[in-house]
């Protein structure tokens, strides 16, 4: 059957989930990457590995569990002792952000009289802003009285904090949940998540962040930054392919509370009674417990292979190649000087991705459909922007430099 665009053999979404805990931030005098290294633990571990790149992963049996103690040796040497729980990173892997957002909002928009209200970036991704209207309308209210935008100033392409500092000063109170893209789609814009979360839960309200644009492109450092939940999808910089895998992140302040209202499914079931059917339900502790049903397994190959290149090389390797690379497209092109293009995505690295967003005077598609002539791929948005994004993993500095070279021929 095909339901809500997922072709599924049973009626709930498909759904996956790990939980990992990554203690490569450690820090090891002397310790440089090839060196040897060793764990020791004391907790419930199903599994303890040590990965090509001497990064310790400890794979806990249940996400949210207190793992215990452990130390971290290198070169014979005792250098971290830790004690840490499992962070409930991973969860969800449904067939598109989109649905994963919905049911996330299930449990973290709970509008009452005084507070309902949703914000959005203006400029949100239209999915982002079709689910967010229909749960004001589910719930019975008006979106077009409880849906407040976040603007860009007059004659400014990019969000400020301050503003959004501003309208929670003034409207925060009736203000249920933030739900905010991390990368904005169109300007390429990666906003500050802390600062955002820091913002949103000071006026009592719930913070979520869109990562479609993100996951792959940058290092948000979700646990850390505070939001109390994300959604992503795998299909872009993730390489899984259209229609693939979503995902999510839940924070850990959440892992066991089970006062969250949430559609459940199989999957939300506790692993240990999961498949004696007559058992009530009991909440899978973690991200976990937001999953419905089993995952489908064809589309899971082309992530797994992707993720599997991912921890090879490392995102710290990829983010500062990508910093390089975009900031090399975007010398290139701010030194052709030309009238008709103009770079809107924010100059510092810390504030943007691997996208370029290229405004083209006069709304002219034109010039996208030439560099697609000449097999150079980019993106048009409406109404005026080209998007590139030279991506790290598979993008060079000469295919950056030849991409500029043939943008140089086609404008007049």
């Amino acid at each position: 059957l095909t339901i809500g665009g997922i072709t599924a053999a049973n009626k709930t979404y498909d759904a996956d989930t790990s939980a990992t805990i990554d203690v490569s931030a450690a820090t090891f005098t002397g310790l440089v990457e090839g060196d040897d290294v060793t764990v020791s633990a004391t907790g419930t571990f199903s599994d303890k590995t040590v990965d090509t790149n001497k990064v310790v992963t400890l794979v806990e049996s249940n996400a949210g569990d207190d793992v215990g103690n452990y130390s971290i040796t290198a070169q014979g040497t005792t250098t971290a002792n830790i004690t840490a729980k499992a962070l409930t990173i991973g969860g969800i892997t449904a067939a598109n952000k989109t649905y994963d957002g919905d049911l996330l909002m299930v449990s973290f928009y709970n509008p009452t009289k005084k507070r309902h209200k949703i914000l959005i970036e203006s400029d949100a991704f239209p999915s982002d802003r079709y689910a967010v209207q229909t749960q004001l309308e589910f719930h019975g209210y008006d979106a077009s009285t409880c849906l407040i935008e976040w603007t860009p100033r007059t004659d400014e392409k990019l969000l400020r904090t301050e503003d959004l500092e501003q309208i929670l000063e003034t409207q925060g109170e009736e203000i249920a949940l933030l739900l905010i893209g991390g990368v904005n789609y169109y300007t390429g814009q990666y906003l500050d998540l802390k600062k955002i979360a820091a913002l949103g839960h000071a006026k009592g309200c719930k913070v979520g962040i869109d990562l479609a644009h993100g996951a792959g492109n940058i290092q948000p450092e979700l646990h850390d930054s505070g939001i109390d939940f994300a959604a992503w999808c795998t299909y872009k910089y993730l390489n899984a392919g259209p229609g693939s895998l979503g995902g999510v992140f839940v924070h850990e302040r959440y892992a066991h509370d089970k006062t969250l209202k949430r559609f459940a499914g199989w999957w939300s079931q506790n692993k240990a009674t999961r498949f004696n059917m007559r058992q009530p339900l009991d909440i899978t502790p973690g991200a976990e417990g937001w999953q419905l049903s089993n995952p489908p397994i064809l589309s899971m190959a082309a992530i797994k292979a992707a993720l599997d290149l991912f921890n090879e090389v490392g995102m710290n390797k990829l983010r500062q190649k990508s910093i390089k690379l975009t900031g090399y497209l975007e010398f290139l092109i701010k030194g052709l000087n030309h009238a008709q293009i103009e770079i809107i995505t924010p100059s510092d690295p810390n504030q943007r991705g691997c996208q370029l967003s290229i405004q083209v005077k006069n709304a002219n598609k034109e010039l996208h459909q030439k560099l697609t002539d000449q097999h150079v791929i980019t993106d048009w948005r409406e109404p005026d922007v080209i998007r590139c994004a030279p991506v790290p993993f598979y993008n060079s500095f000469e295919d950056v430099f030849r991409m500029v070279e043939i943008l140089k021929t086609l404008l007049p």
